[in-house]
């Protein structure tokens, strides 16, 4: 391509009139697509033109040349920026697909945008960390959202942490965690106390699939990332715990005694025998328990190689006030039945990090 006629055309960016100005974006577009091969200082030279003619065009014209360099892989650089700061309509195409955008282009973007202009930049190909954690900082759910399900996206250790903070209360972005393959397995465990039952299962099933030296790994970054507990304990905690430590001193403290504590209203001591079997923390049991999650108390039972039996007792019992307890217990023996002792015995040693953590702080 002869630098002449581009020249013509650039000549021609200096007429007044809109007409032949719109005229000559169109030519210097169609001329731009139908070059061979145009060298880099060529492309930068319509780049230049183009933005600077861009700027001056009715919305609809720049949407239009968005979605056409939006997919240009040589597309100018300069153009693509202003294009990616222009408006939500605009941008959207370009901040979506456009190769020639780089990392610093994409940050000016996040950083100063608003919400449409984060959530186009998240359905891009690859997302760099750098970018996500903006994205992550400034981006309301809907948007993390959006970022979190981009398998493209990557996010560093911090970034997932933010998110997995801001899910507990918020489903949609909870189902996106967990189907998320590139979220830690360990964060992927602290999740399962706050989804619902469809999550929790994909939980189990990707811990008894995670290979040891992954599952390993997932252990240790658990380890660094434990908070404390919570510190409060009911009123009779001490009492009780005494009894449990002679139980156990006297070889008492088996299974078939959380029945007994259960059926006399033992609750604390229930807790904390249940703790010291499947040597769990106090709070992990006590969660489990008073939010009735039943999938969790299999989870703790399972590994611990109790019988089905005394899990159904355990179940009845404590859902007992709900009065349909026994007509339930043929689901109950069914989830106890279809969970794995693997996918048991990984899950549960991330709850164990709470117990591991409360002793190093007792120490």
């Amino acid at each position: 391509m002869s630098a002449a006629p581009l020249q013509d055309l650039i000549d021609l960016a200096k007429e007044p009139s809109s007409e032949k100005r719109r005229e000559l974006l169109r030519q210097l577009t169609d001329q731009f697509f139908g070059a061979a091969s145009p060298n880099p200082s060529e492309t930068e030279l319509y780049g230049a033109v183009l933005a600077q003619l861009t700027v001056e065009m009715e919305q609809a014209v720049r949407q239009e040349l968005s979605a056409r360099f939006a997919v240009a892989p040589n597309a100018p650089r300069s153009l693509a920026r202003t294009l990616a700061m222009d408006v939500e309509e605009v941008a959207a195409p370009v901040l979506r697909a456009c190769s020639t955008l780089e990392e610093s282009d994409l940050l000016d973007v996040v950083r100063a945008k608003g919400q449409g202009h984060l959530r186009a930049v998240s359905e891009r190909p690859t997302v760099t960390e750098a970018v996500s954690d903006v994205i992550v900082e400034r981006g309301d759910d809907d948007t993390v959202g959006v970022l979190v399900r981009n398998d493209g996206a990557q996010l560093s250790r911090v970034a997932h942490e933010a998110v997995v903070d801001r899910a507990q209360t918020n489903p949609d972005l909870q189902a996106a965690l967990v189907d998320r393959a590139a979220l830690p397995a360990d964060l992927l465990n602290e999740m399962y106390f706050v989804v619902e039952a469809r999550l929790r299962q994909k939980i189990l099933e990707r811990n008894a699939a995670m290979p040891a030296e992954r599952l390993e790994a997932a252990l240790a970054a658990s380890r660094r990332r434990l908070r404390a507990a919570d510190g409060s304990l009911p009123a009779d905690f001490d009492t009780a715990s005494a009894y449990v430590r002679e139980l156990r001193a006297a070889g008492g403290l088996t299974p078939e005694i959380l029945v007994r504590f259960l059926r006399s209203g033992g609750r604390t001591e229930f807790l904390i025998a249940l703790a010291e079997l499947s040597d769990i923390d106090f709070h992990t049991a006590r969660q489990i328990v008073d939010s009735a999650q039943l999938d969790a108390l299999a989870v703790v039972c399972k590994s611990a190689d109790m019988d089905r039996a005394l899990f159904l007792t355990y179940a009845v019992v404590l859902l007992n006030k709900e009065g349909d307890a026994m007509a339930k217990a043929q689901s109950y023996a069914r989830m106890y039945a279809e969970l794995s002792h693997e996918a048991a015995r990984r899950t549960l040693r991330f709850w164990k990090m709470r117990r591991d953590h409360g002793d190093a702080r007792a120490a």
